[in-house]
C-alpha cells in the first residue's frame, strides 16, 4: 500500500472522530458488541396484577366502605389517591386512620406525593409510610424524597425495638397482620430546624428528620393515597384503609370518594423483573445522540456467587494495561433509577469482570476502571472514577462529584486515566456538566498490574437494584498497533 494512500486513511479517520489508539461508536447499527447474559430469554415476562381501589368491604373498619385491596410492586405506575391543592416541604401536612395489612407479602406506600413524579423508588417528591408484608406480620418504614431524588428515613431508630450486643444494630419492630392498626403521619416543616416526620402506628412511634439541604431541595404534592413500591415485580399484598383524615377532612367511604385512580384495576405483563437484565444496542435516542441508536437499557446490580447473574456488553479493545492512559468519553442519560442500585460503564476484562466469587468481598468486578452512577438515596445519583484491580480498588467519594437526575435528561461526560499522575501512582478523572470526580490508585495498585479488553457495560458483584439508562456518541481507547 501507497504512503499517500495510508495518509488518506489516517486523515479519513481523523475526519471521522477518531485517531490512532482510540475508536468512536456512534450506534447508527448494531455494531455487535461481545455480549454476555445481558438479554433475558426471548419472550420471558411476569404476570402482574393491581386491583385496589374503592369497595364496599370493611376489612380495616367496622362499615362497609373503605379504600384499598391487591398491590403489586412493579416497576410500571399505579396509585389510587385523593387530588390536593399543591403543597410543598414548606407547608405541615397530616393524614391518619385505620389500616390493616392481610398475611403474606406486599410492599406499598401510603403517603403524600405527585403525581407527575411516580417514576421509581425512592419516588421523588413523597413523604409517605413504607408497608412490607413477611407472612404473619409486616414492617413499617418512615421514609421521604425530595423533588431532587435526595431521600431519607427511620431516623433515628425507626420502629425498633433491639439492639444486637455483636453488631450494633437495631432489630425492626414486626407489627401483626390481619387485624386493624390504628396510624398516623404528621410532617412538621419546623421539626428539627429542616422538617421532620412523625409516624404512629399500633401504639408505637417513629420520627424521621430530613437530611440537611434537604428541605431546600424542594418537593410538590398533589395526592394523598396508596401505590406500590416501584422497583422490578415482586409478590403481591393486601392492605386496607379506613376513616381516612387527609390535612383535616375526613373521609369514612361509606360512598365511593372517586379517587383518582391511575393503573389500579388492570393486569398486565412485564419484563422488568431482577435480575432480568436487557442492555446493549437500542434503536431509542434517549442520550442525545447525534441520530438515533445507541447502548443501554435495563442495568440491575449483579451478584458474583451466581454465573447468571453477572452480565456484560463491551467492544473488543485489544489488550490494555495501566502503562498507557486510558480515556472515554460520551453522552449519557439516565431515565430511571432506584435505591440501592449501580451501572458500570468502562474498561473491563471479559474473563476476569465476569468470574463467579463466592466471597464477595467488594461490589466491584475485577479488572475493572471506569466510571460509577450510583448514590446513596440520600444524596440522590453520583456519576463518578472507580477501578478494581489485582492490587486493590477505589472510587470517588465525597457530596461534590457530579450529580445526575433519573429525569431523562441527556449530559457530555468524559474520564481519563493518566498513569503519571499522583507521582506515578496513576489517577482517574471523570468530568461532566463542570464538575469533577478524581480517584487516586492507591500505593502499590498499579505496580501490581491490571488488564483490560472491553469497553461497555459490566455489571458489580453485589445484587441491588436496576436502572435505565442510555449512552451514545461513545469515543474509547482501543490497541491499535
Amino acid at each position: 500500500m501507497s504512503r499517500r494512500v495510508i495518509a488518506g486513511a489516517v486523515l479519513a479517520a481523523v475526519a471521522a472522530g477518531a485517531v490512532a489508539g482510540e475508536r468512536t461508536e456512534r450506534f447508527d447499527k448494531d455494531p455487535g458488541w461481545d455480549g454476555h447474559n445481558n438479554r433475558p430469554p426471548a419472550g420471558l415476562t411476569r404476570a402482574v396484577r393491581q386491583d385496589f381501589g374503592y369497595s364496599r368491604t370493611a376489612h380495616a373498619g367496622g362499615q362497609p366502605g373503605e379504600v384499598g385491596g391487591l398491590v403489586t410492586p412493579a416497576a410500571e405506575t399505579a396509585y389510587y389517591a385523593k387530588k390536593l391543592a399543591p403543597k410543598t416541604l414548606r407547608d405541615p401536612l397530616a393524614a391518619s386512620g385505620r389500616l390493616l395489612v392481610k398475611p403474606g407479602a406486599g410492599h406499598a406506600l401510603v403517603g403524600f406525593f405527585n403525581s407527575g413524579t411516580v417514576n421509581e423508588w425512592r419516588t421523588p417528591n413523597t413523604v409517605a409510610l413504607r408497608l412490607l408484608g413477611r407472612g404473619d406480620v409486616f414492617y413499617a418504614y418512615v421514609e421521604y424524597c425530595t423533588g431532587r431524588w435526595r431521600a431519607g428515613g427511620d431516623s433515628p431508630g425507626g420502629f425498633a425495638t433491639a439492639r444486637d450486643p455483636k453488631t450494633g444494630r437495631e432489630s425492626l419492630r414486626g407489627f401483626k397482620a390481619g387485624v386493624a392498626h390504628e396510624w398516623s403521619l404528621r410532617y412538621d416543616p419546623a421539626g428539627n430546624d429542616g422538617g421532620s416526620v412523625t409516624v404512629t402506628l399500633g401504639g408505637e412511634t417513629a420520627v424521621c428528620h430530613l437530611d440537611a439541604g434537604h428541605q431546600t431541595d424542594g418537593a410538590t404534592f398533589d395526592r394523598f393515597g396508596l401505590l406500590p413500591v416501584l422497583k422490578s415485580v415482586d409478590g403481591p399484598g393486601e392492605l386496607w384503609l379506613d376513616n381516612v383524615t387527609i390535612n383535616g377532612v375526613t373521609d369514612d367511604f361509606a360512598a365511593d370518594p372517586g379517587w383518582d385512580g391511575v393503573h389500579n384495576r388492570r393486569e398486565y405483563r412485564t419484563a422488568d423483573v431482577r435480575p432480568w437484565f436487557d442492555f446493549g444496542f437500542s434503536p431509542t435516542r434517549h442520550a442525545g445522540g447525534r441520530a438515533a441508536g445507541e447502548l443501554g437499557g435495563l442495568v440491575f446490580r449483579g451478584d458474583c456467587r451466581d454465573p447468571k447473574k453477572l452480565a456484560a456488553y463491551g467492544d473488543r479493545v485489544g489488550q490494555l494495561t495501566l502503562d498507557k492512559p486510558l480515556r472515554a468519553s460520551g453522552r449519557i442519560a439516565l431515565r430511571r433509577a432506584v435505591s440501592d442500585s449501580t451501572v458500570l460503564l468502562g474498561f473491563y476484562h471479559s474473563k476476569d469482570s465476569l468470574a463467579t466469587d463466592p466471597g464477595q468481598d467488594s461490589g466491584w468486578p475485577r479488572g475493572f476502571l471506569g466510571l460509577a452512577v450510583e448514590g446513596p438515596s440520600r444524596d440522590g445519583f453520583f456519576v463518578y472514577p472507580a477501578y478494581r484491580l489485582p492490587g486493590g480498588r477505589g472510587h470517588a467519594d465525597g457530596p461534590d462529584r457530579p450529580r445526575i437526575m433519573p429525569d431523562g435528561a441527556a449530559h457530555d461526560w468524559a474520564l481519563e486515566y493518566d498513569p503519571a499522575a499522583a507521582g506515578g501512582r496513576g489517577r482517574i478523572v471523570v468530568k461532566m456538566d463542570g464538575k469533577t470526580a478524581a480517584v487516586d490508585l492507591g500505593a502499590g495498585h498499579r505496580a501490581a498490574g491490571g488488564r483490560f479488553d472491553r469497553f461497555g457495560l459490566v455489571t458489580t458483584w453485589i445484587d441491588g437494584n436496576g436502572q435505565r439508562i442510555f449512552f451514545d456518541d461513545l469515543t474509547y481507547t482501543c490497541d491499535q498497533d
